[in-house]
This record gives structure tokens, C-alpha cells and sequence, in this order.
């Protein structure tokens, strides 16, 4: 006898990060802060050090009622996770299983599938529309009796597009009530049009609705791995049973305490990446490329066939970006240094063209 794997895992994909840069490169592959840690969360990181060989707060008490202050909601529904990624997995364990299904937009988090595929259930993946964001009628026409929940990235990775307040807010009243609609705001930081944070408010008015955030974007704590959601009690009160025990690290507590106390400072820090992805877009649009006007901290191109010559073109200029085969590239907002470098790979592309033109241009009048 040999041993194998639980049943269905063959269909679960791998989780791909984004690929790691060489020295001297722009690493653009995985929507990280291009900022260092703030002095004051270094230093409130230091000052728990020591104390590491003792377990974590379970249930990390300071940092949800510090959530649960700023966003006027009850700390019991309030609940932490090692990312954004085991938050949703969480949720997904916490309402769904075999026979179940998720709904959610696609392409939309890569992780979506392989959690509800891990928790038993199964993905519903629904196209986007033709201009990069969620088909909320085709989304809601996908909602049978089996259906536990529904994530709405927004803003949606990879393409940044934003499903407005007044359309989610149909959409959620649209969705029977036993259906957990989940809206992951891990990117809503970026988001600079009107529907930016409408997720508390539609959690506020629908009982049905969990909002999904994350400190390692805007808050720039990607390496400790800290995340949160606000959800109704009950839905809460499962999570805390399906959580990884001791998850959340005292280091990563202690990181975001002192980073909700230092939001002036790192408003910042978000306007100067979002003024660079705005560059970006711009960049990349002047180079002939069909980039996606973004609210997250990237941008994404829809190059179809044309990916890889992209990726190459930008591996070859010392940028690493995050290829999706045969569909498109997903550039994370970096430094201006790094929208510089993008800039000048894509005009080494845009003088060769011109040379070629140039060339033609000779043969014709030698011919």
C-alpha cells in the first residue's frame, strides 16, 4: 500500500507568490508597500522581542478593540487571521462545506478557489464584464440554493476595478440572506472614488454582510501577516472555532496597534502610492499598452497573447511583474525609482518599434 492525498486535492492549485527579484531589480510581482516599516512600529516590534518565547493573546483582545473602536462596531465581531488569505478561509469554513458553493468574480484573489476547494465546497467562478470588474447581474443569476457565500473583491485583484456604492448596495439586498456576502477591502486604502469603504456601511444595514481587511498593504506589515474581518456575531463567533490556534503572532499585534496609531503618517505614505500607480497607468498607456485604470495599489494590463512579450520586455528593463499567462500583467505601484525603470523599459520597446518603422521606411524608398 502507498500512502496519497485526501481526495480532491488534485484539483486545488498551489498558491503562486510573486516572484521573488533579483538584486538590484524592482520586485513589482506582489502589491507590497515600497515603504519601510514607520520607527514607531519597529520599535513597538522590538519592544515584544523578548518576550517571544511566551504564546500570543489567542484572540488578540488590543487589536480588536481597537478595530472594534474605530469602526463603532462590537469586538465580538470583530476577528483576526495570519493575512487577509486565512481571514477568508475562515469565512469560507465558517458557512461552507461539501455540497456547497462559492460564488465569486473571476479573474479575481487567486486564492479564492483553492480555499473554498480546500473547505470541501465548490467555486463558482463568474466572468468579469468587458471592462475588467464584477457582472453583478451574471453574479447574482449564479446564486442557487447551494450557495453559502459571495466574495466581491473591491477594489478587485488584479484588475483594480470598483463595483460602486449604489450598485453593491443592490446587489447586496438582492442576495437571499443566507448567503454571506463577503466584500474584501484588503486593497480599499488606494481607492479614491466615491464607494471607497462602503463595506462597513452595507455591514451596518444588511445582516448578511462580513467586510475583509488587511494590514499588509496600505499598512505595509505584509511580512508579519496580520488581517481582520468585521462580520455578524454568530459568523464571528464560527470563525474563532475554524482560526488556526495562536495564528496571529505577539509581533504581528504589536505591529498593528502601532499602526492604527499612526494612520496621519501613513496617509502619507498611501497618497505617494497612489500618485506613482496613477504615474504608472499613464506610463503604460503612453507605451501603447491596454492598462486598466486602477483604485488598488497596481495596475493591470490585459495583453492577451501579447503577456509574455510584456513580462519579457519588463524583466528585461530590471522589473519584476506578476504574468498571467495568455491574459494579462498585474504591475505593482512601486517608488517613483521603480516607475522610472518601467518607464524606461517600455521606451527601449517603443525606440526599437520606431527603428523598424525607420527601416521600412528605407527599404520602400530603396525599392
Amino acid at each position: 500500500m502507498t500512502l496519497s492525498a485526501r481526495a480532491g486535492l488534485d484539483a486545488v492549485p498551489a498558491y503562486r507568490q510573486g516572484r521573488s527579484a533579483p538584486a538590484g531589480a524592482s520586485k513589482l510581482s506582489s502589491n507590497e508597500s515600497p515603504h519601510p516599516p514607520l520607527p514607531s512600529v519597529v520599535r513597538a516590534v522590538q519592544d515584544r522581542v523578548a518576550g517571544i518565547h511566551r504564546y500570543p493573546d489567542m484572540s488578540a483582545s488590543a487589536v480588536r478593540e481597537a478595530l472594534a473602536a474605530r469602526y463603532a462596531v462590537d469586538p465580538a465581531q470583530v476577528t483576526v487571521g495570519a493575512g487577509s488569505v486565512e481571514i477568508a478561509a475562515q469565512l469560507i469554513h465558517a458557512v461552507a462545506g461539501e455540497g456547497d458553493e462559492v460564488v465569486f468574480a473571476w479573474r479575481s484573489f487567486e486564492a479564492y478557489p483553492s480555499l473554498v476547494r480546500i473547505a470541501g465546497a465548490t467555486p463558482v467562478a463568474v466572468p468579469l464584464d468587458a471592462d475588467h470588474g464584477h457582472d453583478l447581474d451574471a453574479m447574482r443569476a449564479a446564486i442557487t440554493p447551494r450557495t453559502r457565500l459571495v466574495f466581491v473583491c473591491n477594489p478587485n485583484n488584479p484588475t483594480g476595478t470598483v463595483v460602486d456604492a449604489e450598485a453593491l448596495e443592490r446587489f447586496v439586498a438582492a442576495v437571499p440572506h443566507d448567503v454571506l456576502v463577503v466584500i474584501d477591502e484588503a486593497y480599499v486604502h488606494f481607492d479614491r472614488t466615491d464607494s471607497r469603504g462602503a463595506g462597513i456601511e452595507l455591514f451596518r444595514r444588511h445582516p448578511h454582510v462580513a467586510v475583509l481587511h488587511t494590514f499588509s498593504k496600505a499598512y505595509g506589515l505584509a511580512g508579519l501577516r496580520i488581517g481582520y474581518a468585521i462580520a455578524p456575531t454568530a459568523i464571528a463567533e464560527a470563525q474563532r472555532k475554524v482560526a488556526v490556534p495562536f495564528g496571529v503572532t505577539d509581533l504581528a499585534q504589536a505591529a498593528a496597534l502601532a499602526s492604527l496609531a499612526a494612520e496621519d503618517e501613513l496617509a502619507v505614505r498611501i497618497d505617494e502610492v497612489v500618485t506613482q500607480r496613477d504615474r504608472l497607468y499613464t506610463v503604460l498607456t503612453a507605451a501603447g499598452w491596454p492598462a486598466v485604470r486602477s483604485q488598488a495599489n497596481f495596475v493591470w494590463v490585459p495583453a492577451g497573447e501579447r503577456t509574455a512579450e510584456l513580462d519579457a520586455l519588463l524583466h528585461a528593463g530590471g522589473i519584476v511583474a506578476r504574468a498571467f499567462p495568455g491574459e494579462g500583467i498585474r504591475i505593482s505601484s512601486g517608488s517613483a525609482a521603480d516607475i522610472d525603470r518601467v518607464e524606461a523599459a517600455l521606451a527601449v520597446s517603443g525606440d526599437a518599434a520606431h527603428e523598424s518603422d525607420h527601416d521600412s521606411d528605407l527599404m520602400e524608398v530603396g525599392a
